[in-house]
């Protein structure tokens, strides 16, 4: 009896995982280019400004007003490897804005991966990302991230509502001081870094010029806030929101409408296309259910799903190999959702960096959140979509 009940609830869990991909797909309309871009606005998914007082409009605040002087200085920290203990790391060691990679040997690595050599990072290794294109971070010292974690991108993040895979931060403000103090990254003290600026001429005349209590850690915050919320790209995608219908190509349209049809607007929404909310993932875990239709991926079910052990907390699998084990905000796999402006150069994906190859992360995106498979010619499209997300930094002139 003990037997038969539990071959039932697997029965029942194969079917609820088959379900979706048994009901009568709906017949995808069509849409205009004025209506493509309705449904995006609708979403949220506002262009980047171009104009400086569209850009203070939105990113401009009374804590931190945002000023020329400011964001001058800000950038000079924000190459400076001043901030970090042993004086070989700054900001942009890992949010990657000059040319120069600053770990070429792990660059290299990561290109001689099987999957790397499909990656787009083999032609376009120098392109300016604002991450540091490794599977996972490295820090003072040559320490890498715990758990495997990798560099999500600064471009566009100060327009993000969450920062961190887990999403625990919320500015990014927030965000400068556990940079600076985390031992993986740049494990210096806020005492340290304070007098260190102050024992550097420039640097103390500069705050003192721009703030009345001169050198202090939340003057340092508010520079670099000011520098990060510069850090804006515009594309194609954003003249083709402001009524441009030549912007995009055609296939990109088509891979435009896949992403509101599909579903990909759900998570990946807003001005940043994604960075706006927390989500599960995987929705669906294949490794679970018995594979009754032949398209459940076995790669790493392993011994665990095997014994079919059902303790989901600690046998949790993601539909690659789970290097680092992290499970995500709350180890339940809730993860800050990626943000998909410039997504093109900042491989490898997902949190753990193991994924090199674009088509195949928009493969398992289809699969195991959309419940779908993608066909050839709908990752083309989307693909080029992705591409038209591809911007460089804006430059206000103001700001200059």
């Amino acid at each position: 009896m003990l037997r038969l009940s539990f071959l039932a609830i697997i029965i029942i869990i194969a079917w609820i995982e088959v379900l979706p991909y048994l009901i009568p797909k709906k017949l995808k309309k069509n849409y205009s280019d004025e209506q493509l871009r309705e449904i995006a606005l609708s979403r949220g998914m506002y262009p980047i400004p171009k104009d400086y007082n569209l850009f203070l409009k939105l990113l401009d605040s009374k804590e931190n007003p945002i000023t020329k002087e400011k964001v001058t200085l800000g950038k000079k920290l924000f190459f400076d490897k001043i901030f970090s203990s042993d004086k070989t790391v700054s900001c942009a060691s890992c949010h990657l804005l000059s040319k120069n990679p600053h770990n070429k040997n792990q660059f290299l690595q990561n290109v001689s991966h099987p999957q790397g050599k499909t990656d787009c990072m083999v032609c376009h290794i120098k392109d300016e990302s604002g991450s540091d294109r490794l599977a996972t971070a490295v820090g003072v010292g040559g320490r890498t991230a715990p758990n495997h974690l990798n560099t999500p991108t600064i471009l566009n993040s100060a327009l993000a509502k969450y920062r961190m895979w887990d999403g625990s931060i919320k500015t990014s403000k927030d965000a400068i001081a556990p940079m600076i103090h985390d031992k993986y990254k740049m494990n210096l003290t806020s005492a340290e870094l304070i007098k260190r600026l102050k024992n550097n001429t420039f640097y103390k005349q500069r705050f003192e010029k721009i703030f009345k209590n001169g050198v202090i850690f939340e003057n340092v915050e508010k520079v670099l806030d000011a520098y990060q919320k510069t850090l804006l790209t515009r594309s194609a995608y954003d003249r083709f929101l402001e009524g441009d219908n030549q912007a995009l190509s055609e296939e990109a349209k088509r891979g435009f409408r896949n992403f509101i049809q599909l579903g990909c607007k759900g998570c990946h929404t807003g001005i940043t296309v994604g960075g706006q909310t927390i989500q599960k993932f995987p929705v669906r875990n294949y490794n679970y259910i018995i594979d009754v239709t032949g398209i459940f991926s076995t790669e790493y079910i392993g011994r665990d799903v095997a014994a079919f052990n059902f303790n989901f907390k600690q046998y949790h699998r993601y539909p690659f190999e789970n290097k680092g084990g992290y499970l995500g905000k709350d180890d339940i796999q809730l993860f800050r959702v990626p943000i998909l402006r410039n997504v093109t150069k900042t491989s490898p994906y997902f949190h753990n960096g193991v994924v090199f190859d674009l088509r195949e992360a928009i493969r398992i995106m289809g699969k195991y959140q959309l419940s779908m498979e993608l066909t050839e010619t709908q990752i083309d499209e989307l693909v080029a979509f992705l591409k038209s997300l591809e911007g460089d930094i804006v430059e206000y002139k103001e700001l200059k």
